[in-house]
């Protein structure tokens, strides 16, 4: 060896460990925060009848800082397998998650975060994920079992199950996420930090601090409040998921029972005992009461979302660190008489998406391409420079963050529904949407002849009241619209549920709520 190239020798290694260094440097850190049951028309960034009551302001100032998506989707609006996908990037059908109450999830699966793990990102879950068994491909991880509770919540991690006391369940879940951030984390590595919340699950228990929120007020209703199912099919008629009929006064309203001697609630439940409304009086003050509960504890979760933004600020984070915030799902906020969500109607189907990051996303954009949740895996490979696998069956969102829509980009969305009969007594439903025209079949059991199709026109029909399936004039787009969904089930290589899953269904129909 020459004496040149014996000077260059260290050199050269400098060189290679600068490259590597920048290169992890450059590597952003992923911040996911995700709630339960958070509705679209609760956040204020999305306008609305609700944007004037200032809900969340801290989600508000990342969709001011970054992008709100306005045409995102899940692929099955239930929690349990809207998570199973979040994980895998898959579909349902794939990665073996249907419903809530039909088996577990295959935690041994491809998943997101033991590829983020290779490529040398630390890896953390903390809060709701709603799938039994312990997480795999997570350097640490905290999570509610099942639902979890609002208050003196449970934690399990591979060490065993720590309660809260006195303690509320948003607040805990932030704490213990900003515990690994600023004591437990490797600042020489990238990070993914998974922060997910319970609320609003139902049964809407906000903490002590925001009870008197929205108190003096009344809160907009939706122009259907008083839907009567006209010009819909079987599913919207039969489901059993309304304010006036299932949305009980006790656990959910909190003015009978066990809840009569809360003092959080001492003055409502006086209220109702002397006053006692009935008829659509009573549908309008339980709209009212559930209204304000969710968001009450909306408002912890915006909250607490303030205490992440302001920690990233105060250690020097946030330049590198992108915050993206969603939802397992979108709610019914009244809409159509309902709360819950599992219809492909809009207001359960679509999902709050909000991203910031700085220097890359446009402060202040807005993104109308048709996005789903199985786009969220391969986001996250991709912000950290990882392959994609192929067996991956979404897009990944960088290029729209950065403001670039691929030519290719999608036109159409499938979902597929499974869980009935089950809680709420959803008809199974399958189907295909582009921007404006959306088709629904639903099928299975307690569907006339087998099979029932919806069609509707979302430029000229906003809010999904009138199926117009039947009409002449819309024949050639569904044609075009079934050929699609077909195309659709080919490529997602869609499959019929496991016999046992069927079998189970079939068992359970005597027991389906009937009306």
């Amino acid at each position: 060896m020459t004496m040149t190239r014996l000077l260059l020798l260290p050199l050269l290694t400098l060189f290679v460990f600068s490259a590597s260094v920048l290169a992890a440097a450059e590597k952003p850190n992923i911040v996911w925060i995700f709630s339960d049951d958070h509705s679209y028309q609760t956040i204020g960034a999305y306008g609305g009848r609700l944007a004037s009551l200032n809900p969340s302001p801290n989600i508000d100032r990342l969709a001011l800082e970054g992008m709100r998506f306005d045409r995102a989707y899940v692929g099955n609006s239930i929690c349990g397998p809207s998570r199973a996908t979040l994980l895998t990037g898959k579909h349902s059908h794939l990665n073996g998650k249907y419903d809530n109450g039909r088996g577990g999830f295959d935690h041994d699966q491809q998943q997101f975060q033991k590829i983020l793990r290779k490529t040398g990102y630390q890896t953390v879950m903390v809060g709701k994920i709603h799938l039994d068994g312990n997480m795999q491909g997570f350097d640490y991880w905290e999570v509610l079992p099942g639902q979890g509770k609002y208050y003196d919540p449970e934690f399990i991690t591979e060490e065993g199950r720590t309660r809260y006391a006195g303690e509320y369940v948003s607040d805990v879940v932030t704490d213990r996420a900003l515990d690994w951030l600023q004591n437990k984390r490797d600042e020489d590595k990238p990070f993914m930090l998974m922060i997910h919340h319970k609320a609003p699950h139902r049964n809407w228990d906000p903490a002590d601090r925001h009870m008197a929120k929205y108190e003096d007020i009344d809160i907009p209703e939706p122009d259907n409040l008083f839907d009567t199912y006209l010009n819909r099919g079987t599913a919207a008629r039969l489901q059993d998921m309304s304010i006036e009929k299932t949305m009980t006064l006790g656990n959910d309203l909190k003015v009978e029972g066990r809840w009569v001697d809360n003092p959080r609630f001492a003055k409502r439940a006086k209220w109702f005992a002397e006053n006692k409304p009935q008829g659509k009086d009573l549908v309008r003050w339980k709209y009212q009461t559930y209204m304000k509960d969710f968001m009450r504890c909306t408002w912890g979760v915006d909250e607490n979302i303030g205490r992440v933004l302001q920690t990233l600020k105060q250690m020097d984070l946030e330049d590198n660190t992108i915050v993206m915030y969603s939802s397992d799902q979108g709610f019914y906020m009244g809409e159509h008489g309902w709360f819950d969500k599992r219809f492909m109607y809009e207001e359960s189907f679509r999902t709050p998406l909000i991203a910031r990051w700085p220097g890359r996303i446009k402060p202040g954009s807005v993104n109308t391409d048709l996005v789903q949740n199985i786009d969220f895996a391969e986001t996250f490979l991709d912000l950290a420079g990882a392959a994609i696998p192929d067996d991956m069956q979404g897009k990944s969102l960088v290029p729209l963050l950065k403001g670039q829509t691929p030519a290719d980009w999608r036109s159409s969305l499938y979902y597929n529904y499974y869980e009935y009969p089950a809680v709420h007594s959803v008809r199974r439903h399958e189907g295909v949407t582009g921007k404006r025209y959306k088709l629904i079949r639903f099928y299975g059991l307690d569907v006339p002849n087998g099979e029932e199709w919806e069609f509707y026109d979302l430029e000229n029909d906003p809010a999904e009241m009138n199926n117009t399936y039947n009409k002449p004039r819309n024949a050639a787009i569904i044609a075009a619209l079934k050929e699609e969904l077909q195309r659709l089930k080919a490529d997602y290589k869609v499959t019929e549920p496991p016999a046992q899953v069927r079998r189970k269904a079939r068992t359970q129909r005597k027991k389906a709520p009937q009306k």
